[in-house]
């Protein structure tokens, strides 16, 4: 294993830079997210929507669901849905989005352990969140480089280039972006290299524009996935089915149609 990983560089940065400084950084951050969601509730209404939702669903409903049943659906679409993004079809997508989502969360909780308990130049930072650290960063890389050149869906379905960026993409690639900067940071900072100040500015511009981009990018909507598949799964259960008409329940006519070929895009 490389030595630079076992590394915490927030304590080298600490000697140029006072750790509040470093600290205020990660909270600023944190403030641009809380921000940023706040403001796409309050533009999108997405809230709003889920709850009128819910309520006409409520008035809809051809079977009441009891208490338990309600919990066992919640537990169920948040193992399925959620922790093992069961919903993806193929499972090269599934583990492309496990892979910087895991790789992301634990990227985020061991920035805000090495910076809020080990950013001082005299702190002894336990290997392991270290190691962490880079391993987070590292498949956030993984599932989000696999992503944007393999698995976008516009590639296949459309004709487009995997070099074509629309303004969707600034989190998918602010993220992975935010990533690789940190991994050169921590390399050529435990190199000693000049190179280390470079990436570390590119590295801070970069979190800037994955945080300060919240209320432009798709950051917001991992907020309100896990509500709307829970929404979705209850409609099911009591009946309402979201307005939507019951699955035809008639025999196969019509030849293999979409499943003549696998396709290329999901």
């Amino acid at each position: 294993m490389p030595s630079f990983v076992s590394i915490n560089p927030f304590v080298e940065l600490s000697n140029s830079i006072p750790t509040i400084a470093i600290q205020g950084f990660l909270l600023a951050m944190a403030g641009l997210v809380i921000g940023g969601v706040v403001l796409d509730i309050i533009h999108k209404k997405n809230v709003k929507y889920f709850f009128e939702n819910a309520k006409k669903a409520k008035e809809k409903a051809k079977t009441n669901v009891s208490t338990g049943r309600k919990a066992k659906i919640i537990a169920e679409t948040v193992a399925h849905d959620v922790l093992i993004s069961g919903e993806f079809c193929g499972w090269k997508r599934q583990v492309a989005h496990l892979l910087g989502m895991y790789g992301t969360i634990i990227f985020w909780i061991t920035s805000a352990i090495l910076v809020f308990k080990y950013a001082t130049p005299t702190a002894v930072t336990p290997e392991i969140i270290s190691q962490l650290w880079h391993l987070g960063a590292a498949m956030t890389c993984l599932g989000a480089y696999w992503f944007w050149f393999f698995l976008r869906v516009d590639v296949a379905a459309e004709g487009h280039k995997w070099y074509r960026v629309v303004f969707t993409d600034l989190f998918v690639l602010s993220l992975v972006v935010t990533s690789t900067f940190g991994l050169l940071w921590s390399f050529f900072q435990a190199q000693g290299s000049a190179l280390g100040v470079l990436f570390l500015i590119l590295f801070i511009l970069s979190n800037i524009v994955l945080y300060g981009g919240v209320y432009w990018s798709k950051f917001a909507h991992m907020f309100y996935k896990p509500g709307a598949a829970i929404q979705k799964h209850l409609a099911e259960a009591d009946g309402s089915r979201d307005f939507l008409p019951e699955p035809a329940d008639a025999p196969k006519q019509f030849g293999l149609g979409i499943k003549r070929e696998a396709p290329r895009h999901y």
